[in-house]
């Protein structure tokens, strides 16, 4: 094995190609390119990766693009962001409320703006029907007000609307945003969604078979949370009575996000309240950056 990453010439080769002798540009983005591009070396260093290994990588890349947002959270980065923050959060001593998990790719921005015990199916479905209720509160009890409460999750057949490839479903199926009233309590009712994989042969199944790993995801709702003077939630419910929950490819199953639902006969319900943080600034009311598909 080679050992050159350290040497004089590679590591001159790092500050030229990140452009730290350069005047211009942005202080930040060469810093972690020069760090990101010396950890890429020392691992084709580490375990002597041919030239055709490399452009056969580049190669996954370039054709499984579109699925970048299933391969981030299936090789756990997704996840360890989350963790990151989690640690940022308890350095801070800001501790308590709903745990964050994974968001996916799969945010439609514009669903219909509802109020009451809201159905979100548009379309029939050969599965249970699914109600869920709870509260939104803070840290301290207080019901939150103002809140709306984003909810999102596949049909029976583990397709999301806007993404379905059978284009069978109506826009924003099983999509809303409720605004909720100033008690914080929110109920909602739809056919109950299932688990799915990844894409049968696309890059995230490929990669998966590749680890020896499955791409299975278990029954799961998606939620953010957002009001005024809190902390925006980002976060998921996996049915905690499916077998694929302790499996969960995306590894969005966390503490504290397993509700057991009650089930009698075709109906399943399940009962969930969501803790906010307080603000401590404007940054904690927004979103993320993330690219999100936007429908008017």
């Amino acid at each position: 094995m080679t050992d050159i990453v350290r040497s004089a010439a590679v590591q001159s080769l790092l500050d030229r190609a990140s452009g730290l002798g350069e005047s211009g540009g942005n202080p930040r983005l060469k810093s972690i390119t020069r760090d990101l591009l010396q950890a890429l070396m020392t691992i084709i260093e580490k375990h002597d990766i041919s030239e055709s290994e490399f452009w056969q990588a580049v190669k996954f890349l370039q054709e499984g693009a579109g699925e970048f947002g299933l391969i981030a959270p299936g090789v756990g980065l997704e996840h360890f962001l989350d963790l990151h923050m989690d640690a940022k959060d308890s350095a801070a001593g800001r501790t308590g409320g709903t745990p964050r998990t994974v968001e996916g790719p799969l945010y439609v921005d514009g669903a219909p703006l509802v109020e009451g015990d809201v159905n979100l199916s548009n379309d029939p479905d050969e599965t249970d029907t699914l109600s869920m209720t709870g509260l939104v509160h803070g840290s301290e009890g207080e019901p939150v007000k103002g809140a709306i409460l984003h909810v999102w999750h596949a049909n029976s057949q583990g397709f999301y609307s806007h993404f379905d490839p059978t284009r069978e479903q109506t826009p924003f199926n099983n999509r809303r945003r409720i605004k909720l009233s100033d008690d914080g309590r929110y109920a909602f009712h739809s056919k109950a969604p299932r688990g799915y994989s990844c894409p049968p042969g696309g890059a995230c199944d490929t990669l998966m078979q590749a680890l020896g790993r499955k791409g299975d995801r278990p029954a799961h709702v998606h939620f953010f949370v957002e009001a005024p003077g809190y902390r925006t939630l980002t976060t998921q419910i996996n049915f905690g009575d499916d077998p694929l929950a302790a499996t969960d490819f995306a590894f969005g199953t966390r503490e504290g996000l397993l509700p057991i639902p009650n089930r009698q006969g075709d109906r399943v319900h399940v009962g969930f309240d969501f803790v906010l943080q307080k603000a401590r600034g404007p940054a904690d009311e927004t979103f993320s950056a993330r690219p999100r598909l936007r429908v008017e």
